[in-house]
């Protein structure tokens, strides 16, 4: 058993949690299993962990580029608040589980291990559970798991480890499968048969937030992209140019707000350099970072789900795999990106202003990666579903979400006083929920929440039964059979 164990740590500290070298190993294997030359299927590994590892370059870049706002709303206001963020989330969990659970940290692999294991099992009998993708994506798995975790433990704190770890990898196994699967459809035609799935922190809101935009649709709904402004105003219809304006505008009021002397005693700006040019470099490396994430987009996406048939072939029948949110970056309106960025920023300002006007005992400093990563990602499925409305509104509605539902759950749980909180969409909203019914019902609330989680899948297989699978084992073919269905409406 030890040895096992050992394995499995060795496995789930260099590859699992590396998304970079799990993705290139899924590439390989699925490349061996089409029969692919060796040679091929290693230069499918380079190319795959390559370009991962230039998204996390693009996403690194993005997040220290935001790092002085973020540091310096709170200590230039002396708040004692909690960041919502999954690093600062995972951190807090580390932080507080002895001194309230008396439990460690290595409990949480063990978790992971089983959950992913559940995820697989539940995609292989695809035929009765209906799921179809699964996830992939190791370091998120990680942050998820820290916080399910401390979020069990204050539902059961008295329970064994045994029955915790089952509980959780239950619940925590179905809400990656559930989730990802919910993101199939909407992800297949954002991307034209791109052959993959969404295996992050927003899958409920990518799928509700889709559901809402296609409702908001009307006759006259422009996309981002059809929007052509006249005269001066042509430059912003350069996704580069219209990113690097905005930012400007967006970094540096706030930068003005903190000024050179908080920036240069903060170590984020050299004493003597001119401030006009340091707010314009932090504003132009956003639109730099930006082109980088999507240079690495473009570089994975094709090699995994090309190679991925190999491993749906084998094993996972019709199955896709769920990777990182920003891989629908490289699809959609370009501008899309931005305008979710600061419209969520929006939202998530608005929200901090009410919680310190109500005096709020749980204070929020927003953190960079639900400011983007949820709200961009929205606004991009949105633009496609609705239209620019839908870009501008569903956002901003997010951003509120993220820090109302994350400032109530935080606190009660207990995670607010280490600092942190994950504080992504899912995680504001559905995963609070779980909380509320398991922590108020029992083992009765374990049951609801597992078979709420097991007929989302089925409910939407029952609508659309005929198209369901077909959607990911053949693209062209669904595409037909719909437009045949609509045809047929008319």
């Amino acid at each position: 058993m030890n040895i096992i164990m050992g394995i499995w740590d060795f496995f789930a500290a260099n590859i699992l949690t590396q998304p970079a070298y799990f993705i290139g190993l899924i590439v390989f294997i699925g490349y061996l299993l089409l029969r692919k030359p060796v040679y091929e299927a290693f230069s499918g590994f380079i190319k795959a962990t390559v370009g991962y590892m230039i998204l996390a370059v693009g996403s690194g870049g993005l997040v220290n580029n935001f790092r002085p706002i973020l540091v310096g709303l709170k200590d230039r206001f002396n708040l004692d608040a909690m960041v919502i963020d999954p690093y600062f989330g995972q951190n807090a969990v580390t932080a507080g589980l002895q001194e309230q659970f008396a439990r460690t940290f290595s409990q949480v692999m063990l978790l992971l291990l089983i959950a992913f294991i559940m995820n697989l099992i539940l995609v292989r009998l695809k035929k009765w559970t209906k799921m179809r993708a699964v996830f992939t994506t190791g370091h998120v798995q990680m942050q998820q798991a820290a916080t399910a975790f401390w979020l069990i433990l204050f539902c059961f704190p008295t329970l064994g480890d045994t029955q915790i770890l089952l509980i959780m990898a239950v619940v925590l196994g179905l809400y990656w499968a559930v989730g990802s699967n919910l993101t199939v459809e909407i992800t297949q035609e954002l991307t034209e048969g791109g052959g993959f799935a969404i295996a992050h922190q927003q899958m409920f809101g990518i799928a509700l937030f889709g559901k809402i935009a296609e409702k908001m649709r009307s006759s006259k709904s422009k996309s981002l992209d059809e929007l052509k402004f006249p005269g001066f105003l042509s430059i912003f219809n350069e996704n580069m140019v219209a990113t690097s304006i905005l930012m400007f505008l967006f970094f540096g009021a706030i930068l003005l707000v903190l000024g050179q002397d908080y920036l240069v005693a903060g170590g984020f700006m050299k004493e003597g350099a001119n401030f006009f040019f340091y707010i314009m470099t932090t504003s132009l490396n956003f639109a730099v970072y930006l082109a980088i994430l999507q240079l690495g987009v473009r570089t994975f996406v094709t090699e995994l789900t090309n190679s991925f048939q190999g491993i749906s072939n084998s094993f996972l029948p019709g199955a896709v795999p769920g990777i990182d949110c920003a891989a629908v970056f490289g699809f959609g309106s370009a501008n899309a990106v931005t305008v979710g960025f600061l419209m969520g920023a929006l939202g998530q300002f608005i929200a901090i202003m009410t919680l310190l006007l109500m005096k709020s005992p749980t204070l929020v400093i927003a953190g960079f990666v639900p400011v983007f990563f949820d709200n961009a990602v929205i606004a991009v499925y949105a633009d496609k579903k609705g239209g620019i409305k839908a870009a501008l509104i569903l956002p901003f509605i997010c951003g509120l979400l993220q820090v109302f539902g994350s400032a109530l759950i935080a606190g009660w749980v207990g995670l607010a006083q280490y600092g942190g909180y994950l504080g992504m969409f899912d995680w504001a909203t559905v995963w609070p929920m779980f909380t509320v019914v398991m922590k108020f019902a029992g083992y009765i609330g374990v049951a609801i929440v597992v078979i709420v989680l097991l007929a989302i899948p089925q409910l939407q297989y029952r609508s659309h039964p005929d198209t369901y699978f077909l959607i990911t084992e053949d693209y062209d073919a669904y595409l037909e059979k719909k437009q045949q269905k609509e045809a047929a409406k008319q």
